[in-house]
């Protein structure tokens, strides 16, 4: 799966660089891993803004300004706790892109509403915010690599002017 992540990691770059735009990543349950693979790739300094890694509830608040209340009201794994978490990031950072990601890697934590294995995804680019949420299963790495390759994939797509999870 490295191989595809660095692909999809170089192909990202080679668009940002065209573009001479900037991405920005909000991560939670890959604890680093999209940021990784983007400053895996040399020159990555020229289209890398920020990575936020907000694993606590606390400080997603702090760092992005997620309203509190969402974390008892809808949880840290839900589409607006991504969307906030994006919009937070965007605003901090000034990027054109984006990719924030919370979900249940695994193999503890999952309960009936929110399984292991559940990601939620929101992107920004082309002045727009997008979210979506996937199912994965495997373990713990498995779910993080799939997580990493589908958050790369959408903001590609966004770099082309499409939607982020389409065909």
């Amino acid at each position: 799966m490295k191989t595809t992540i660095n692909h999809l990691a170089q192909h990202l770059g080679k668009q940002l660089k065209k573009l001479q735009a900037q991405v920005t990543t909000a991560e939670s349950c890959t604890g680093g891993g999209i940021a990784e693979a983007i400053t895996r790739i040399s020159g990555s300094s020229g289209w890398f803004e920020v990575g936020y890694i907000t694993y606590s509830n606390r400080q997603k608040t702090a760092l992005l300004n997620v309203p509190e209340q969402l974390f008892s009201s809808v949880g840290a794994v839900s589409e607006e706790v991504v969307n906030a978490m994006i919009k937070g990031a965007i605003t901090q950072s000034n990027a054109q892109f984006g990719v924030a990601v919370s979900g249940v890697a695994g193999p503890t934590g999952g309960t009936d509403k929110h399984p292991v294995g559940m990601v939620w995804f929101g992107w920004y680019g082309n002045n727009q915010y997008y979210s979506h949420c996937a199912q994965f299963q495997g373990d713990r790495e498995s779910i993080r690599e799939e997580t990493i390759q589908l958050a790369l994939h959408g903001l590609i797509r966004l770099t082309q002017q499409k939607i982020p999870t389409e065909n």
